[in-house]
């Protein structure tokens, strides 16, 4: 950086480098690790006695690892909705939560890609997929686009960092030896130059404005890849439309959570106000109605044509054996969020916090309900088969593995915030020069 920084900007740099992991750190690591590692065990004994040790059969063929599929690729699309949207929309107090949001992007894509492989009774035939497969099936796509999204996320967190890195080779003293290493490979040649500065902002607006196609492809193609499979329930004309508003909740949610422990945790009161909580809850509350909206004409619209094929599915939805977990999702996910976000002091940080748990929870379980209930209820009705083919109860092997997945997802974000800080320093000190010389 080339400008002369002054007392406030070592202030900030001061506050916002990263810190040592102290007990509690170090023990929320070993949770994750150990989750981790039972999950490794699961997934061992998956593929050394196959797909039966799952719930999963030749009706119930989709179940956890997809749900978790669908469920990731939801949450990284908060990386279009806060660092490209409100990038792109000027919006300046969105600087403290913009990594935040991409490094959640980035590890949630991560292990959407890996959720399929899970499915896989043979993970070992992955490359088949490259050798044969047809563009004229959804699969490819939803694997060039969960690529191709995976390189805009991982770009969109390194270019904008190159700034960061270069201000803590500038304070070697205040990192351990094999960190400066990492900085060093990975910024080094960066100085700061005019020039470097004018390609790097040229950059990041060209990947701004290209991750948001990107994203839009990767939930379309996720919602198209159900839609193209005849299943009563995944046949809605507004799919895309269902599955991108609730996407942009649930990463919304997901950010306001990681804002709040970030902020206790790492003292970033300063930084992370009542006001980016206030203004995170009003996109909140405007997202949640919308998917309010978008689950009515889900299901409103095949309930008033109510098909024979779909009227067992609506049934066991609305009514049915999984009624009290659908009514369980709205309530949690969606109603009472809109009614706490709408008070002043429901957008407030700790009330915050406990609206995107329950939006976080309420998704995850939306996700899990696309999957088994459909499935469940096949156009042509099931006759002298097996009592487990009609019913999916997730073995303890599914659980171990898609809570692996999860726990692998919270790992690198918070590795991510040990090695590199988690609010752009030099974006911040940028801005605090605007405002200056205006």
């Amino acid at each position: 950086m080339e400008q002369k920084l002054s007392a406030a900007d070592e202030k900030i740099i001061s506050d916002l480098l990263p810190k040592k992991f102290n007990r509690q750190g170090y023990v929320w690591i070993g949770i994750l690790l150990a989750i981790c590692a039972v999950g490794v065990f699961a997934y061992y004994r998956q593929i050394r006695y196959g797909l039966v040790v799952t719930g999963l059969r030749d009706y119930a063929l989709w179940g956890l690892y997809i749900s978790n599929f669908v469920y990731f690729v939801a949450v990284s699309l908060v990386g279009s909705l806060i660092a490209a949207v409100l990038r792109l929309s000027g919006v300046k107090w969105a600087t403290p939560i913009t990594r935040i949001s991409e490094i959640i992007a980035f590890a949630a894509i991560v292990f959407a890609g890996i959720s399929i492989m899970l499915d896989m009774g043979r993970p070992d035939r992955f490359y088949n997929l490259f050798i044969y497969g047809r563009l004229q099936s959804p699969i490819i796509w939803d694997v060039l686009v969960i690529v191709t999204y995976l390189c805009f996320s991982f770009i969109l967190i390194y270019i904008p960092l190159l700034p960061d890195i270069r201000l803590m080779l500038n304070h070697p003293e205040k990192n351990p030896k094999f960190l400066n290493k990492i900085y060093s490979f990975f910024g080094e040649f960066w100085h700061g130059t005019e020039e470097q500065k004018a390609i790097r902002n040229k950059a990041v607006g060209v990947l701004t404005i290209g991750i948001v196609p990107a994203a839009f492809c990767i939930i379309s193609v996720d919602a198209w890849l159900f839609a193209t499979t005849y299943r009563p329930g995944w046949d809605a004309t507004s799919s895309e439309a269902y599955f991108i508003s609730g996407a942009f909740l649930v990463g919304c949610g997901s950010v306001v959570v990681a804002m709040y422990v970030f902020r206790k945790y790492y003292g970033l009161e300063k930084y992370l106000t009542d006001s980016h909580f206030d203004k995170m809850g009003k996109i909140l509350a405007l997202l949640a109605v919308l998917y309010v909206y978008f689950n009515i004409t889900e299901y409103m619209i095949p309930f008033f044509k109510l098909k024979n094929s779909e009227e067992a599915y609506l049934n066991s939805l609305l009514l049915g054996h999984f009624a009290p977990v659908f009514w369980f999702a709205i309530l949690i996910g969606m109603i009472i969020p809109i009614c706490i976000l709408v008070f002043k002091k429901g957008r407030t940080p700790l009330p915050m916090f406990i609206t995107g748990i329950m939006v976080v929870i309420g998704a995850w379980i939306k996700r899990y309900l696309i999957v088994p209930p459909t499935l469940l209820h096949p156009f042509l009705p099931m006759h002298n088969v097996p009592k487990n083919y009609t019913t999916y109860v997730p073995t303890w092997e599914e659980w171990a593995i898609s809570m692996a997945t999860i726990a692998g997802t919270l790992l690198i974000v918070t590795l991510f915030t040990r090695i590199f800080p988690i609010i752009p320093i030099n974006e911040l000190i940028e801005e605090r020069h605007e405002k200056d010389n205006q």
